[in-house]
């Protein structure tokens, strides 16, 4: 059975950082790229970020370059987002995901999500 399990949400104000982790069973992690995607009130889900199973720049959405980094950790099955300098507009859900192919296809194309852990950017 396929779970994709995510941590690390919390409050924060604005500036303050969050570690989010996902740890995957239930399918080899490392044919897979994974990724990020939130889904706030009223907006539409965006797809935050990608890293391939092979040796690839990450991919990331334009609203959280520079801000934002993905990595991977196979041996441990755990996909990690760490969330620097954070501000009100990231307040969401965010939610673990793979793509069907070792390779990152854009940040569109995530299957299977997990339930989500909440982030709240809040003054």
């Amino acid at each position: 059975q396929v779970k994709l399990v995510e941590s690390g949400g919390g409050s924060v104000q604005p500036g303050g950082s969050l570690r989010l982790s996902c740890v995957v069973s239930g399918f080899s992690m490392d044919l897979y790229a994974m990724g990020w995607v939130r889904q706030a009130p009223g907006k539409e889900r965006e797809g935050v970020s990608c890293i391939s199973s092979r040796q690839a720049a990450p991919y990331y959405a334009d609203s959280v370059q520079g801000r934002f980094t993905i990595s991977r950790d196979t041996a441990e099955n755990t996909v990690y987002l760490q969330m620097n300098s954070l501000q009100p507009d990231d307040t969401a859900v965010y939610h673990c995901a793979f793509q069907g192919s070792p390779y990152c296809r854009g940040l569109n194309n995530f299957g299977t999500w997990g339930q989500g852990t909440q982030v709240i950017v809040s003054s």
